[in-house]
Order: structure tokens, then sequence, then C-alpha cells
């Protein structure tokens, strides 16, 4: 029994790695004492928003599949060991791990087997016996089966901290290159329900205390970046949209990662392009904490992001006549576009200001990345001009002062801004 379910448990967990969405909460769920596990105390391997690193065990339920999509390693056709899990082994796994203090969470999705009910009744099944049996109070997040009933999804909201259904590609057009039996008004449709019933309980637990919580840590989608031509305004356009329509807490980009000989698919060697996936995460950073439209950084004369650069340096360039900017007059949200500037460091300033002018050394002690930052702002003593550097020859040395630093063993970390 045991070397079975390890088997199991090893096919499943890898099958699960292609799929990213996987950050923890901002839920709340508490132990009230009667139960085991707390979302309070963090769920590792992936991020918490304060910051903290927490566990997940993160497994497919089955990789069957009744779908063929291209970029799926888990598709019908493909010729891979089959695997699938009872309700009763997720419920004891989960359970076990838990209390060996493995994991602080559970990462539950599946391939579709049968049907899209078939497969969602057995996960909310999991879900409710790991609440209502095991008084099981930890982390949650169930991946919503496209196509699902109505009311099976909403009956798992009352029990999963967070849902999420992959949007798999950014277009309709692209989604039925690869997948062509898949749908995204399907996405848009459970997307929708989920929206609407967790406004529908929030507006009810103004006024009934006990109203159940329903995902209280929100909902997310996924796309797959590079296996479809689209170009990176068609791909932040849609997260924009979907942002804006379905209120989701976040969008993930997930790097093509060649998996099969598909004609359709385009072939980029072994490894996958991590600087292709990591710029709409930058993109996706700027246009949710630092106030840019998607218009800004990717319009018909710049479809692509830079990969050189990231796109907040790159939209910096782009707009020479608003810069240099001064630290001492300049308003917030003019303050954190400037590049090497991150939005502590903004708060930090503002407060700052108010006892004196700033200079380049109490800049620095700030945390700003100032050798980036430099040429875009100007403080109490910094050095005169009489003209600012074009942006080619700008872009020029920045590009050189960063590869300096690698070759001098002082490497600047490839981070957001």
């Amino acid at each position: 029994m045991y070397e079975r379910i390890r088997e199991k448990l090893s096919i499943l967990a890898d099958a699960a790695k292609y799929d990213v969405s996987c950050s923890s909460s901002g839920s709340d769920r508490k132990n009230t004492g009667k139960g085991i596990g707390d979302t309070g105390s963090g769920i590792c391997h992936t991020y918490t928003e304060d910051g903290r690193c927490v566990s997940l065990l993160k497994i497919l339920l089955t990789n069957f599949c009744i779908y063929d999509c291209a970029f799926c390693v888990s598709r019908s056709s493909n010729d891979i060991k089959r695997a699938a899990f009872t309700v009763e082994e997720v419920v004891a796994l989960t359970m076990n791990f838990y209390r060996r203090n493995y994991i602080e969470g559970l990462f539950l999705s599946s391939g579709i087997f049968k049907n899209a009910d078939y497969t969602m009744e057995r996960m909310l099944r999991i879900v409710k016996k790991l609440r209502l049996e095991e008084n099981y109070n930890g982390y949650i997040h169930l991946k919503t089966i496209p196509g699902a009933s109505e009311e099976l999804v909403t009956e798992a909201g009352l029990y999963a901290d967070r849902m999420s259904i992959n949007l798999e590609m950014p277009t309709e057009s692209g989604l039925k290159l690869l997948a062509p039996e898949k749908s995204h008004e399907e996405v848009k449709r459970e997307l929708g329900l989920i929206r609407d019933q967790s406004q529908m309980y929030n507006s009810e637990r103004k006024l009934i205390k006990s109203t159940p919580k329903f995902v209280p840590a929100g909902q997310s989608t996924q796309m797959v970046v590079g296996a479809t031509p689209e170009t990176d305004k068609d791909i932040m356009h849609t997260a924009d949209a979907y942002y804006k329509d379905f209120s989701l807490k976040r969008v993930y980009y997930s790097g093509y990662i060649p998996i099969s000989h598909d004609s359709r698919m385009p072939v980029i060697g072994t490894q996958p392009p991590l600087l292709r996936e990591n710029r709409p995460y930058q993109t996706d950073w700027l246009m949710r904490f630092y106030d840019f439209e998607v218009k800004e950084i990717l319009n018909e004369g710049h479809p692509n992001l830079d990969m050189e650069i990231d796109p907040k340096l790159s939209w910096a360039l782009r707009n020479p006549q608003l810069f240099p900017v001064d630290i001492n007059t300049a308003d917030y949200k003019m303050i954190i576009r400037v590049p090497g500037i991150g939005i502590r460091s903004a708060q930090k300033i503002i407060a700052a200001r108010k006892f004196g002018r700033l200079h380049i050394y109490q800049l620095r002690k700030m945390g700003i990345s100032y050798n980036r930052a430099q040429y875009f702002i100007r403080c109490a003593d910094s050095p005169f001009q009489l003209t600012e550097p074009e942006p080619i020859q700008l872009r020029k040395t920045i590009l050189q002062n960063s590869k300096s630093k690698y070759r001098t063993g002082a490497p600047e970390q490839l981070s957001l801004f």
C-alpha cells in the first residue's frame, strides 16, 4: 500500500509542477481551538503577501485527461505513466504531511477524467472531508475545472481559501490553435461566478456576522507565455482586462516549456526563456502597485518588452521629457516612477523631506538604487549638468554599469526595478 501511494505521489506531484499559480493566500481563516491548522501561521516554496516562505502539498488528483492540449504534459495523446488518487488518499496525505510539519497547506489541481462535473465533484469531496471531518483549518488552493456546474463551483468556494482557473493562452485564437476543445468563455463564466458569489457573501456578512466566508483569498488565473505568437502587448492587455473585470488577486505567467514535438509549437531549445517570463511579471507589478497603464508601457510603437532592461527603465528612457525629477518637490506618484526607486523608498523620501532638503547620502541610506536613479533625479547636492544625456547613450551607460558589476563580483540582482 505504501509503495503504491508513494508512486502515485511521485507521478502526480511531478505533473503539478507546471502550474505556477500557487502563491499563498492573504486568507485569515483561523483555528477555533477545535481543529487542526491555521492559515494565519503562513503557508514553503511559495510566498505570502508579507514575504514569508511557506510550504504546500502541490499535487494533481489525476493526470488522466480527456483533452489533448498541445502544451500540456497530461494531454490525452501523450505517452506517459498515468495515476489517480482516491478522495481518501488525498485527505490522508494532507493530514499526515501536515502533522509531520512537512507542509502548511494544500494546492490541488487535476486533469479532467470522464467529464468536468465528475472531476469537480471529487475535488469538492476532498475539501469537504478536510474541513468537516478532519477539522483542517489550514490553507487550501483549489483549481476550478472548466465547464463544471455552478452548484459544484459555488459549494467548493465555501471550503477553499483561494480558487483559480487557467486561461491557458492570452487570446482565444491562440487557445483554439493549441487546445481547440477549450474556450475562454468557460473560464470567464466561472471567474464571473466566483466574483459574484464573493460579492454577495461579503454583502451579507455586513448584515449577518455568521455568514460563511467564500473564497476569502480571492481567485487567480495563469497564462502560458511564448507558446503562441501573441505580443507582450496582447498578453498584458488581456491580464489588465481580467484584473478589472473579475477582481483577480493575481495573474501568473508561465514560460512555455517544450514538452512535445507538435508542429504547432515553437522550437526554443530545452530551457524556457526565463526573461520572457520575468518581464510580464515586472510589468504586472507596475500595473498593480505603481499606477501604470498598460498603454504607457506597451503600445503599437513598442508591442514587446525589452529583454535587456526592465519595463520601468524602458518607459523612463522613452519619456525623457518627464525627467529629471526633483526629489524635494515632486509628488509621490512621480517619484515611484523613477527607475531605482521602489514604493518603500518613495514613502521614506516623502516623510524625510518634511524635515529639510534631501542630499545624495540620505537617498543612499534610504535604500534606493542610486547608481540607476541618479540619471533621472535631482536633489540638494546633485552635480550641475548643462545638458541631460541622450536616452540612447544613457541606456548604454546603464547597461555597461550593470555588466561591470557582474565582472567585479558584485552582481546586480535581477529584481523588479
